[in-house]
């Protein structure tokens, strides 16, 4: 269970990255996490220097990425191990937020995020899940 925790912490760093290339690039603007914490975690945040709170928003989505890795740990062999599962696991992660958690949390007006920002955040969650997945050879044993 600690492998796939650190799996999900790095799948995280990995979403980061992909997000952040976008954001140089001009396709997103805002993404999620930094949108959670400006609309909805501005009390929790007050007592954070300004210029730190980018790397405790960042942090959370880092431990958010750990709790999703352990339950991915969690799934049972035979679904876990297939190669399809991670990606389809991240694409879950991503219809859940997307469809139950954002909604929930005001972050769906106006359609965000739309068309191109919204492909990325599929592929960071495709990417996550790959990452999760673990696709190399088991060792023998």
């Amino acid at each position: 269970m600690i492998h796939a925790t650190f799996r999900g912490i790095v799948a995280a760093m990995a979403m980061t990255g992909v997000r952040t290339l976008a954001q140089h690039l001009g396709v997103v603007r805002e993404d999620p996490p930094a949108r959670v914490a400006r609309k909805q975690a501005k009390g929790l945040l007050r007592s954070v220097p300004r210029g730190r709170r980018g790397a405790v928003v960042e942090v959370i989505h880092w431990a958010v990425g750990a709790a999703f890795g352990l339950v991915f740990g969690l799934l049972p062999d035979r679904i876990r191990l297939k190669p399809w599962s991670g990606p389809a696991y991240g694409f879950l992660v991503w219809l859940g937020f997307d469809t139950v958690a954002a909604p929930a949390l005001g972050l769906k007006q106006r359609r965000w995020p739309h068309g191109k920002e919204r492909a990325v955040f599929i592929v960071d969650h495709l990417l996550f899940g790959l990452i999760l997945s673990e696709l190399r050879a088991r060792p023998r044993e």
